[in-house]
């Protein structure tokens, strides 16, 4: 049977898969009440585990080392109870072959190479281009949908990111380009981040030292 995991675990673990959030959209990312999520953010704040800054007039939340180190202590323990950390290992295994591929598609989203410039961005005029990246994604898609429903069987916070990649790649099929590689909205390439801190957080993986 999938496992819950405390509200103070899901606000700081928010923090740390996002990266830098205001409170409403931290609240969002575990459908979190958001009086009780300020709360616990305030109280992470008390303990030095987030920080609130200003960027121009947008403010958000992000980690502290100590925060961090934190949420791996309770990722830790929450993975020890459940008895998920072979599974959750296996599923990184798997995980890894796809991240390469997914990262090329993005990269061949953005550039097209042409004679004396390797560098020159799609500009997608080249369907036949365009149509086989849009293939790799499709590929990626379909084989995270049981990689996540194994990571949801454990866990009830994992669930969601093979529909997220999903309704992503629609909108990109639909004409949406941006719904790719953009980082402001829940694209494909947003979803496959926050999913790949999400995994090296859960086993306590430096990313530094991964693909």
């Amino acid at each position: 049977m999938t496992v819950d995991s405390p509200r103070g675990l899901l606000v700081l673990h928010a923090v740390r898969i996002i990266g830098y959030a205001d409170t409403p959209v931290i609240a969002r990312r575990f459908g979190l009440d958001p009086a009780e999520t300020k709360e616990t953010l305030l109280d992470a704040e008390a303990f030095g585990w987030v920080r609130h800054t200003f960027f121009a007039d947008d403010g958000g939340w992000s980690l502290t080392e100590p925060g961090r180190a934190e949420n791996e202590r309770l990722l830790a323990a929450e993975l020890a109870q459940v008895g998920g950390a072979g599974p959750v290992r296996e599923v990184y295994r798997e995980f890894l072959p796809l991240n390469a591929t997914l990262g090329r598609a993005c990269t061949d989203w953005q550039l097209r190479p042409v004679p004396g410039d390797r560098l020159a961005a799609n500009d997608h005029s080249d369907p036949v281009w365009d149509a086989r990246i849009l293939r790799e994604l499709a590929a990626v898609g379909h084989a995270l949908v049981p990689l996540a429903e194994r990571l949801a069987g454990l866990l009830t916070r994992f669930r969601g990111y093979d529909t997220r990649y999903a309704a992503a790649l629609t909108r990109v099929r639909a004409g949406e380009a941006a719904w790719v590689d953009r980082t402001d909205v829940d694209s494909c390439h947003r979803v496959w981040f926050e999913l790949h801190e999400d995994l090296i957080a859960t086993l306590g993986i430096d990313r530094s030292t991964q693909p």
